[in-house]
């Protein structure tokens, strides 16, 4: 179960936030139990890229043997 601080992979890119499939966001809300998350993507030096309420079939947790990537955002 997903809960608030989890870190969350997008599985599918929303292009109007600038974000792609496989960005990693954390979840800083949960709404009705699981049913969709406010998720905060930042750069990684902590400036907010996008803040995005997702539907729970967007997203699926971080799993243990995952790497982060890093990829540079548009201005």
């Amino acid at each position: 179960m997903i809960k608030e601080h989890d870190r969350v992979v997008l599985k599918k890119g929303i292009q109007d936030q600038g974000l792609k499939t496989g960005d990693v966001g954390t979840v800083i809300h949960v709404y009705k139990k699981g049913e969709a998350f406010e998720v905060e993507f930042l750069t990684r030096h902590g400036e907010t890229v996008a803040i995005a309420t997702l539907d729970a079939p967007q997203v699926r947790p971080v799993l243990k043997r995952e790497i982060t990537h890093a990829r540079l955002m548009r201005a």
